[in-house]
């Protein structure tokens, strides 16, 4: 084989190739399940995975509500957020988080992982996160993935 002959492919938005993929957190630990979603929603487990692109699958998530935090974390886990006016800084732990909207839990903590700027914010786009089964996303034939297999 000529070595010269070879060129590193790097994958623009006209070429990539988006599927949807349908993950079930049911049981499964907040962070191992949102770092395996963000790699996915990232494109890094696809061979064409350029950085700068968003190269990733559409991911929805279903059963928010049955997601598990180890050790002390409901209680000791805050989420702090600044309103803009002096002495107003408002925390919520993650048990009163979680008990307005499950999915926010979920989507905070996959929106940590993905990059700080405007590659990060339309790659959290392709997120959809569900309470329950249902979702509205049966028209895109979405692949069902364990999460499990995935390293």
């Amino acid at each position: 084989m000529d070595s010269l002959n070879y060129k590193t492919i790097s994958a623009n938005k006209n070429t990539v190739e988006k599927k949807w993929v349908l993950v079930d957190v049911s049981e499964q630990t907040l962070g191992r399940a949102s770092s395996k979603i963000a790699k996915i929603l990232r494109g890094k487990y696809k061979p064409s995975f350029t950085p700068h692109v968003d190269c990733g699958d559409n991911v929805v998530v279903i059963n928010a509500e049955k997601i598990n935090l180890s050790g002390n974390k409901w209680d000791s886990k805050q989420y702090i957020r600044y309103t803009g006016y002096p002495g107003g800084q408002k925390s919520l732990t993650a048990k009163e988080l979680f008990a307005k909207d499950p999915a926010r839990l979920i989507e905070k903590s996959i929106k940590g992982m993905l990059p700080k700027n405007k590659l990060g914010a339309q790659i959290f786009r392709n997120l959809k996160v569900y309470v329950g089964e249902n979702h509205k996303q049966e028209g895109q034939n979405p692949i069902a993935i364990n999460l499990n297999e995935l390293k």
